[in-house]
């Protein structure tokens, strides 16, 4: 004899606001989840430094390194070396910039500049910049140049990548109604495809400016005199780990602030953008 058919259960989905996917989250509930991640850290390092877990030599507590850092700016004109470090990024990025957003959208619009550029732009960011070192110092020498092609290189082709990424989701279908409303290739390009794109442009800038501040040590290994990333490396032969710690805490706080720059220019340029409106 059949069984009757039973009807499926039904799930209710429970709400949840901690683990809410895209639905919206308090802002008050965001500032203390972001101070619990920026004290937690904090106390741990105070727990170890002080109770001398670790030796001070490797360790020191935060308080010594402000006092190394507020010497280092008084008396050591750390100062010059954050303006040389934070040019030598602002170049290299910009160069990357110029260079890689263009290829991007060319690769990322047109089959024929993906297969131009494709290939070479993914074989080559695999690449590790640093092997290229002992190259960019034959080729560019041991100035200026060279730091600022470091960090060219190592940004501009996950610039290209990421952008060609960001424009192959436009749908279709927005390009078809262009065409169907009279655009032609230069107006679909410019009217539809780059303002679609903005905002993965400037959230492709944000992100990776922190990869210029990383390749920022790499570059500053040759030769240099001043810059943020050859203090790091000239106090850590002299096991001056307060000095070191300082150095590594400016980093983080200009990286915060550009972050916290790009975000405003997000918010400024692009206020129609999904993202914005998600949040």
């Amino acid at each position: 004899m059949p069984q009757p058919i039973s009807s499926p259960r039904k799930r209710y989905l429970r709400p949840s606001v901690f683990w809410s996917i895209r639905q919206g989250f308090p802002g008050w509930l965001s500032v203390l989840l972001t101070i619990i991640a920026l004290v937690v850290p904090l106390l741990v390092w105070i727990f170890l430094s002080y109770q001398e877990l670790v030796d001070p030599r490797f360790l020191p507590s935060p308080m010594v390194v402000l006092k190394a850092g507020w010497k280092m700016l008084t008396e050591e004109e750390l100062l010059t070396d954050i303006i040389a470090s934070f040019t030598r990024v602002l170049v290299g990025f910009l160069f990357a910039a110029v260079v890689g957003i263009p290829i991007g959208i060319a690769m990322g619009t047109f089959y024929s500049m993906e297969s131009l550029f494709g290939t070479i732009v993914g074989i080559v960011r695999y690449m590790p910049v640093a092997a290229f070192m002992p190259l960019i110092v034959l080729w560019a020498g041991l100035g200026e140049t060279a730091k600022i092609l470091i960090i060219f290189l190592g940004i501009v082709f996950y610039n290209a990548i990421m952008i060609a990424d960001a424009v192959k989701f436009i749908p279709d279908e927005m390009l078809n109604v262009a065409y169907t409303l009279g655009a032609n290739r230069v107006d679909v390009l410019f009217r539809v495809i780059l303002p679609a794109t903005l905002p993965n442009i400037i959230d492709t800038m944000r992100v990776n400016v922190a990869g210029a501040w990383n390749f920022l040590v790499i570059a500053e290994l040759i030769a240099a005199e001043n810059g943020l990333g050859f203090k790091i490396i000239y106090f850590q032969r002299f096991l001056e780990t307060d000095k070191v710690l300082f150095c590594i805490l400016v980093i983080g706080l200009i990286g915060l602030m550009l972050d916290f720059g790009f975000r405003l220019l997000f918010r400024l340029t692009v206020p129609w953008s999904e993202q914005f409106v998600e949040r």
